[in-house]
């Protein structure tokens, strides 16, 4: 079934009328907020609706679950991000702050990185911001995550691929 298939949004429809009453009670008891329950609850039936390989769950409150606690955890992922961001930036001097549009362009490449890094391994993750970041070299990142070099510099071309998709897209 493709995403342009009408039985996947007839699909998506059943599923929301049938749980999508349940789905938003379950995050307002979650997040303890309903404007952002009612925010996920429609991401996650967003996100079902751009599956191409969407088939009738067994079990469809774990999958509305499953995936809107991944939403939630990219919304903690993203808040901890910007308020990295913005700590570092406080710390610089006042004349050196980059506009608000240059800080939206900014937020938006960090978040960017951080969604193509976090599809790499945690390790191959750590790697890449251990020689990035850090500085360290292979022998030193290898001995941190108890790899060998000739791993760190795969995990190290991953995140360089990820870099490369961030900038260019996809490669062909």
């Amino acid at each position: 079934m493709s995403a342009g298939d009408p039985a996947n949004p007839h699909l998506v429809g059943l599923l929301y009328r049938d749980h999508r009453d349940w789905l938003f009670s379950w995050l307002r008891r979650t997040v303890q907020c309903p404007h952002r329950a009612e925010d996920v609850s429609q991401d996650t039936f967003l996100r079902l609706l751009s599956r191409a390989d969407l088939q009738p769950p067994h079990e469809p409150r774990a999958l509305l679950a499953t995936i809107a606690r991944g939403l939630l955890v990219d919304q903690f992922r993203r808040n901890d991000l910007e308020r990295a961001y913005l700590e570092e930036l406080a710390r610089a001097p006042q004349d050196l702050h980059p506009s608000p549009e240059e800080q939206a362009l900014i937020l938006e490449c960090l978040r960017e990185i951080d969604r193509l890094l976090g599809q790499l391994s945690s390790k191959a993750r750590a790697a890449f911001l251990y020689n990035r970041l850090d500085g360290l070299g292979h022998a030193e990142i290898a001995e941190r995550l108890g790899v060998s070099t000739s791993r760190v510099r795969q995990y190290l071309a991953q995140g360089m691929r990820q870099c490369y998709i961030a900038l260019y897209g996809e490669p062909t």
